[in-house]
C-alpha cells in the first residue's frame, strides 16, 4: 500500500524538544510551570492589540470558561454559527443554554450578518435576548468580524470568537482572536500549530484572563487549605505540552506561509477548471488557509464531492467533507435555526484537501493525479 498521506499531521519545528527537555531536567512536570508562562506571552506577542491569554487543556475548555465567565446560565439562549465543528456548540449545553443557530454566507462561509440580526430581533421579540454571539472562521479564513461586532454592540451582546482554526488569519492587519470580547484558540494534532492537545483563552481584559486562570485550576481560594466558593475545572495546559507550544510558535511564520503555499498550488492546478472552485479572500483579509476547501459541482466537474472523496481514499488519501451543519445534526436538530440552505449546500459540494505543511511535491503530484482522473 502507498503511504498515507494525511489529511492535517502535526508538522514539529526542532525548538520543542529542548523546552520539553528543560521541562524534565528542572522537574516541572505538574500542570503549570515557566512554559506555561512563556507560551502565554509568545501568544500575546503575537496577537497583540494589548491581549491576554491563558494556556488550557482544549479550545473547548476555553470556550465553555467564556459562557462561564460571561455569566451564561440555565435557560439561556447563545446565537452559534451553524456550520463548525461539534466543540463550538457543546459547550453552550455544558452551561444548560439553548443554542440558536444561524446560517453562513456565501464568500466567507462563516456566520451571516444579515441572519444573525434576524435571529436577534427574532429572539427579543420572544422574550429571550441571546446572551452571547459565537462565529468562527472556518478553514482559517476569517469571519466578517467588523460587521458581527457592530451588530453585537448594538444589542449589547457579547461576542466569543471561536478562532480555533485561524491563529495568524487577520482582517484589515488585525488578528483573528482579537475582535471579540473573548476570543479562544486550538492547538489540537491538526492545526497550524499544535501543543498535542491544547488551546488558549484571549482577552483584552486582564481581570477576565484572571479570572479564567483561576476557574481552570479548580478555582481554589487563597487559603493555607484547600478552599472553594465556586465551581471550579481542571483545564489548565501542562507545562510539557506548553514546551511544545513555545517551539511551535517559533516556526508558525513559516507554517502559514507553507499552509498558503500548498493552497496556491492547488489553485494554480485547478483554476479554470469547469465545476471546481474556491473561497477567495475579501479585500483586507488574510486567511492561514489551515485547510485548502474547494466546491464541486457535479453537473460540470465530472465528478461529485463523495466520487472524488472514495478515490482519495482507495489511494490512501485523507480528505474530508466540509463540517456538517450543526442543525442538521441529530442532537442539535431539535433547536432554532436561522437560514437560507447556504451551510447545507456547501456541506453536499464541499471537500476538505490534503492540506499539511509537511506535504512533500510527491504527494502533491499523487493528490493531482487522483483529480485529474475522477474529474476530468
Amino acid at each position: 500500500m502507498k503511504p498515507k498521506i494525511w489529511l492535517s499531521s502535526p508538522h514539529m519545528g526542532g525548538g520543542e524538544e529542548q523546552f520539553v527537555k528543560e521541562a524534565f531536567e528542572t522537574n516541572w512536570i505538574a500542570p503549570l510551570g515557566p512554559n506555561v508562562n512563556g507560551f502565554e506571552q509568545d501568544l500575546e506577542l503575537f496577537l497583540g492589540q494589548g491581549c491576554h491569554a491563558a494556556a488550557l487543556s482544549s479550545g473547548t475548555a476555553g470556550l465553555h470558561l467564556a459562557l462561564v465567565l460571561l455569566g451564561v446560565k440555565a435557560g439561556d439562549e447563545v446565537i452559534c454559527q451553524s456550520m463548525t465543528f461539534s466543540a463550538t456548540a457543546n459547550p453552550i449545553t455544558y452551561v444548560g443554554a439553548t443554542p440558536v443557530f444561524v446560517d453562513s454566507e456565501a464568500d466567507t462561509w462563516n456566520m451571516s450578518p444579515l441572519l444573525l440580526e434576524q435571529a436577534i430581533k427574532e429572539r427579543i421579540a420572544l422574550g429571550k435576548k441571546p446572551k452571547a454571539i459565537i462565529p468562527v472562521h472556518l478553514y482559517g479564513m476569517p469571519a466578517r468580524m467588523e460587521e458581527i461586532t457592530i451588530i453585537a454592540r448594538d444589542y449589547g451582546i457579547p461576542v466569543i470568537e471561536d478562532a480555533a482554526e485561524a491563529l495568524g488569519s487577520s482582517i484589515n492587519g488585525r488578528k483573528c482572536g482579537t475582535f471579540g470580547d473573548i476570543g479562544v484558540l486550538s492547538f489540537n494534532g491538526n492545526k497550524i500549530i499544535t501543543t498535542s492537545g491544547g488551546g488558549a483563552l484571549v482577552a483584552h481584559s486582564s481581570g477576565v484572563v484572571k479570572d479564567a486562570r483561576f476557574l481552570a485550576t479548580q478555582a481554589r481560594d487563597e487559603a493555607p487549605h484547600y478552599q472553594h466558593s465556586q465551581i471550579g475545572y481542571n483545564y489548565r495546559m501542562s507545562n510539557l505540552c506548553a514546551g511544545v507550544g513555545r517551539g511551535q510558535m517559533q516556526v508558525l511564520a513559516d507554517r502559514i506561509k507553507q499552509r498558503r503555499s500548498i493552497y496556491e498550488q492547488y489553485h494554480n492546478h485547478l483554476s479554470g477548471r469547469k465545476g471546481i472552485s474556491f473561497t477567495e479572500e475579501p479585500v483586507g483579509y488574510f486567511s492561514i488557509r489551515w485547510l485548502t476547501t474547494i466546491l464541486i459541482d457535479p453537473a460540470t466537474a465530472g465528478c461529485t464531492r463523495e466520487e472524488l472523496r472514495l478515490a482519495f481514499d482507495a489511494e490512501n488519501i485523507e480528505s474530508r467533507p466540509l463540517w456538517k451543519p450543526m442543525h442538521m445534526q441529530p442532537v442539535f436538530e431539535q433547536y432554532p435555526f436561522y437560514g437560507d440552505g447556504t451551510s447545507e449546500r456547501l456541506f453536499q459540494n464541499g471537500l476538505c484537501l490534503p492540506s499539511g505543511s509537511n506535504l512533500t511535491d510527491e504527494d502533491m503530484e499523487r493528490i493531482f493525479a487522483v483529480i485529474d482522473t475522477y474529474c476530468k
